[in-house]
């Protein structure tokens, strides 16, 4: 027998399997807590439709990382190869619950409740109310469930068309990030982590402070600060311990405690529980493709997501290498696109992407089979439905300082591999982001902000890298960020006024059937100021690379050589 026999368990993967496994359950649960919780989604339909595609595609692809260490191994006569980690992409979570599922539900329920005579604050009332013999409340859960069914088909749209994006792109992967700085990347994926994904988990462990505090210091203590606790416990596992732990105190002791939270869920009954769920498979009669049209509105705000894996993955091969396990960057890719797409076909809503842990995997002593037992797993949990045990029984205070680490390490990563010089692009990435989470939490936020927000993903990215061009005196590249940048907006690709829709610039001046302009006059000239401004930059900094004297242009390599020019 082999003296380096691959031995694919080994007990470090117990750690590594609650590490990947509860990140992927925590993003199922954000998924379907987001959705009921800010537009009112019905839970039942997020787990007997969404939820099982998202799980197969998770399933898929850590099956094939599974596969790929294994065959590492063999072929490399090694004994200590870690697979490679994979789950759902947190970023795309949020962005497919806050800017793709959400509103796309709440767009088509306000649209069937108008087309049956109501206002959806009357029909809501009237349920409510179990007015009309129970009629009105027969015909909101009917509505429901058809703009659920609309949303979910925009949903599979979105992750089907990011699927094969990936797939393209991981032909040309390298080139993408040679071209592109890395401010520019990391700037608008730091910008949803620190914006969107820390946000989000805070306000809800703020909401339960006496759940949500406790665990976020146990994950402060082992994901930050590296600790360790007793028993070699893992951390994420001990944060939704103690949270628990907490909560189910404050239940047996909520005539004591006076928790408005507790009471609340504990009258509910939160949501029922569902097993063997088999509703998804109605995808295989692709309906969905019939959507497909519909969706394309989406695609500006679905892109920046699958590009951001698409390099991360890259990101990823390299930290796996760093650490000795060298895997082709185009295996891994082409893996995640091929979970991607399978989730899709399966009825998934969320992308599945490698995790940038891989060192912190191994570091636990992690080998193969982490991999193996979270795609079981979790797969199980979609397809068996003890998800739903997660979902009604886990606190969300327990689980969310996960995701908040999460964001948190996103945002310290983007900082840790960008140049020094180039911090300030990562912040000024941040800017648009902080204009939509400003319009999600305003009710009617104004046109400027609006605008602001519009493609902001796209606009980070486009600001972030010409600041960072910028810096390093390379001007002619960075007004090639702008000309790109004012072609977007007569698209309505960035800084669309009509609330993310794209459009056709010829549209501008345009009427409908019935002789109304698509656009209003302040609207129009939205439009055509913002894309003159970025275009006039980009002819600005052309032309001062023609005027300025030869040594305010020598480009700058390094962080040295900036550091000097400001001495």
């Amino acid at each position: 027998m082999s003296e380096n026999q691959y031995k694919w368990a080994r007990s470090g993967d117990v750690n590594a399997f609650f590490g990947l496994m509860l990140d992927n359950i925590a993003n199922m649960m954000l998924c379907v807590v987001l959705l009921s919780g800010v537009f009112s989604f019905p839970v039942d339909f997020a787990l007997r439709y969404m939820i099982p595609g998202t799980a197969i595609g998770v399933f898929v692809g850590d099956m094939l990382y599974f596969w790929l260490a294994i065959r590492m191994a063999r072929k490399e006569n090694r004994s200590d190869v870690t697979a490679m980690p994979l789950g759902l992409d947190t970023p795309s979570t949020f962005g497919m619950v806050f800017l793709v599922l959400g509103p796309a539900f709440a767009s088509k329920l306000g649209q069937l409740t108008k087309e049956a005579g109501w206002t959806l604050e009357e029909l809501r009332a009237a349920a409510e109310a179990d007015l009309a013999g129970g009629g009105a409340a027969n015909v909101l859960a009917n509505l429901n469930h058809d703009a659920a069914t609309f949303a979910w088909h925009i949903g599979i749209c979105s992750i089907f068309v990011s699927g094969l994006l990936k797939i393209a792109l991981s032909f040309g992967s390298n080139w993408i990030r040679a071209i592109v700085p890395r401010a520019g990347l990391l700037g608008s994926l730091a910008a949803i982590a620190l914006v969107l994904i820390a946000f989000a988990p805070i306000e809800k462990i703020a909401d339960n402070p006496l759940v949500g505090f406790p665990a976020m210091v146990i994950i402060f203590f082992t994901l930050i600060a590296r600790g360790k606790l007793p028993f070699q416990l893992p951390g994420a596992l001990g944060a939704v311990l103690i949270g628990c732990v907490i909560w189910y105190g404050l239940v047996a002791t909520d005539g004591l405690t006076d928790n408005e939270l507790v009471r609340q869920a504990t009258e509910s009954g939160n949501a029922d529980l569902v097993w063997f769920p088999t509703e998804w498979l109605t995808v295989f009669r692709f309906e969905w493709l019939g959507t497909m049209s519909e969706a394309v509105v989406y695609f500006p705000i679905i892109f920046p997501f699958a590009i951001a894996t698409v390099i991360g993955g890259i990101d990823c091969a390299e930290s796996a290498a760093s650490a000795g396990d060298d895997f082709d960057t185009g295996k891994v890719i082409g893996i995640e696109a091929v979970a991607t797409l399978v989730a899709s076909v399966c009825g998934g809503v969320i992308q599945s992407t490698p995790y940038i842990g891989h060192p912190a995997y191994k570091a636990m002593g992690g080998r193969a089979a982490y991999t193996l037992a979270t795609a079981v797993f979790v797969a199980g949990a979609g397809l068996i439905g003890y998800f739903s045990l997660f979902n009604r029984f886990v606190p969300e205070a327990a689980v969310m300082p996960i995701l908040l680490f999460i964001g948190l390490e996103i945002t310290a990563q983007s900082f840790h591999v960008t140049p020094r010089r180039h911090f300030a692009a990562i912040a000024l990435a941040c800017m648009p982001a902080i204009a939509k989470l400003i319009v999600l939490k305003m009710g009617e936020p104004t046109m400027t902000l609006n605008v602001l927000a519009g493609g902001f993903i796209i606009t980070s990215l486009l600001w972030a890298s010409a600041l960072a061009k910028i810096i390093d005196r390379r001007l002619i590249d960075a007004s090639i960020y702008f000309a790109v940048g004012g072609i977007l907006v007569l698209f309505g690709v960035i800084h669309s006024p009509l609330n993310d829709q794209m459009f056709w610039p010829w549209q501008l001046g345009q009427s409908d059937a019935s002789g109304v302009a698509y656009f209003d006059a302040e609207q129009k000239r939205i439009v055509i100021e913002y894309a003159i401004s970025y275009l006039l930059v980009a002819v600005i900094l052309y032309g001062m690379n023609f005027v300025l004297p030869p040594k305010e242009l020598e480009p700058v390599e390094t962080d040295e050589a900036f550091e000097q020019l400001v001495e």
